[in-house]
């Protein structure tokens, strides 16, 4: 099939993207994995929008540009405060389940947030939730097909153009080449490329290898999220506690059982997440760090987080009467393929939304739950942005074509070593606090002869920019430049071939 229309991904913003492009023309959505294997799926906190009695867009506008740390475009921001009340009413008509206290929806505060305004749905499961409703509406819609189970492996160009993308069929066990009008990149975060992380396997970054290795711009990836407190057990995965679980209560003590957090920000528990993942990484010099929600007792956290509780209790913890260990873990990127407000990047026929995408909404570092709301609200607007393509780029050509770009594989070897030596160097030298030896020393490793594949390209994308920005803001933290500095209170920029830039 070479639809009218390639969506790569079939997260929230994939799938809001597909069902706006579904009146006007084919599309094909293909996932790298199942149709339910997403990042959109392990969102447990919730959805931020201005929408309860006490709230307004105007201060979810400010609370985020704060979050940003001087980074976040305005216009950007000014859009999805905007346009995030009348996307969530779409939700709820689509048959979206969000939690209500009686008939009125339910609201709770994670940090950084002024006022209670992130909705969750079955307690815990929002982002799986969200991208069920999606789902059924997409596929209710005759013109969207889907195809799982298929990596996509580089992208199509011809004459400066994208004009579709290599697609590997695990069914019929060979790569081949999906033409289209116009191609969306919703192809998720990159947390996997790090050895500790919340994201699922499918979360390396794909997208934004692919699109830097076609020749767009990346944009602010040193910006990477670690979230604070992550399930520490051994033998657990590292299963995300979520930030709501301090929005009602939760607090975190050190080895010797004090709270802690009042040393580092007058917002305690709830301070933006970086400073928390640094408090802890700080306090584990002296041994565990817990997160205590045992004064609420194990009814409230069953009822309230269901997926945490049975979770942590498959590791032994039983959250309502223990104090789980934690410590920080890989979480979401800021940054990733450059964009307008429309979705499109530098590449005719290219589109991105979602995490794999840079809008600037999140400036140096996103505020909790924003990210649920920037993948309907801006995969809506790429998939409006994408029906305007005037006509059909697709065209059969050969598959030795001499403009056809061709990818590094899935799978293909990451440089001088396995997958996690890539993971253990990114967590050691590109993690949460940063130095310029340790970036040069990853730099040096990975670019090595010989060195290839999606997570190599990832990693040496967020070390060469992390050592071209020569301060800490937001989730960026150099040991060696411990201080905003105004000379960088603009965008990187990465391109293919370039030195690092700042716009």
């Amino acid at each position: 099939m070479n639809p009218d229309f390639l969506v790569i991904g079939a997260g929230v913003a994939g799938l809001r993207a597909a069902i706006e492009l579904a009146p006007v023309g084919r599309v094909l959505v293909v996932a790298k994995e199942s149709l339910r294997e997403s990042s959109s799926e392990y969102a447990q906190g919730g959805i931020a929008v201005a929408l309860s009695d006490d709230d307004e867009v105007e201060l979810h506008e400010q609370d985020t540009l704060f979050a940003g740390d001087g980074l976040c475009d305005r216009a950007a921001v000014h859009t999805l405060v905007e346009e995030g009340p009348a996307a969530i009413q779409e939700l709820i008509e689509w048959g979206a389940e969000f939690d209500r206290q009686g008939s009125k929806l339910a609201f709770t505060r994670e940090g950084a947030h002024s006022r209670n305004r992130v909705l969750h749905a079955h307690g815990d499961s929002t982002g799986r939730e969200i991208a069920r409703t999606l789902y059924h509406k997409a596929a209710s819609l005759a013109n969207i097909e889907f195809r799982s189970y298929a990596a996509t492996t580089g992208l199509l160009m011809e004459n400066g153009s994208v004009t579709g993308a290599e697609v590997y069929d695990s069914a019929a066990g060979a790569v081949t080449p999906v033409f289209a009008g116009a191609v969306l990149l919703a192809t998720g975060g990159l947390g996997r490329v790090f050895l500790n992380t919340t994201n699922p396997d499918v979360a390396t970054g794909d997208g934004v290898a692919m699109a830097w290795r076609a020749g767009a711009e990346i944009s602010d990836i040193e910006f990477v999220q670690f979230h604070p407190t992550a399930l520490n057990v051994e033998g657990a995965p590292r299963f995300l506690l979520s930030e709501a679980l301090r929005g009602e209560g939760a607090v975190l003590r050190n080895a010797r059982g004090e709270r802690f957090m009042e040393r580092y920000h007058p917002l305690k528990d709830l301070a933006p997440r970086d400073v928390v993942a640094r408090a802890i990484v700080a306090e584990m010099k002296q041994g565990e760090v817990v997160l205590d929600l045992t004064q609420r007792g194990s009814a409230f956290v069953r009822e309230r987080f269901p997926r945490i509780y049975e979770t942590c209790l498959k590791y032994g913890i039983d959250l309502g009467a223990q104090a789980a260990p934690v410590a920080p873990a890989a979480h979401y990127a800021m940054g990733g393929v450059r964009t307008d407000l429309a979705g499109r990047t530098m590449l005719p026929g290219l589109f991105a939304a979602g995490e794999a995408a840079c809008t600037g909404v999140h400036g140096a570092n996103r505020l909790a739950s924003n990210s649920l709301l920037e993948g309907v609200v801006f995969g809506a607007r790429a998939g409006r942005a994408m029906q305007a393509v005037q006509s059909r780029a697709q065209r059969e050509r050969s598959a030795s074509g001499p403009d056809r770009l061709m990818a590094a594989r899935y799978g293909a070897p990451s440089g001088p070593g396995s997958e996690v030596h890539i993971q253990r160097l990114a967590w050691d030298h590109c993690g949460i606090i940063r130095n310029a030896d340790g970036l040069r020393s990853a730099i040096a490793t990975l670019g090595r002869p010989g060195a290839c594949g999606t997570m190599r390209d990832v990693v040496l994308l967020i070390a060469r920019c992390a050592l071209a920005r020569e301060e800490s803001r937001g989730a960026h933290f150099r040991a060696d430049f411990p201080e905003k500095r105004a000379p960088f209170e603009k965008h990187s920029i990465a391109l293919k071939d370039a030195d690092i830039d700042f716009r």
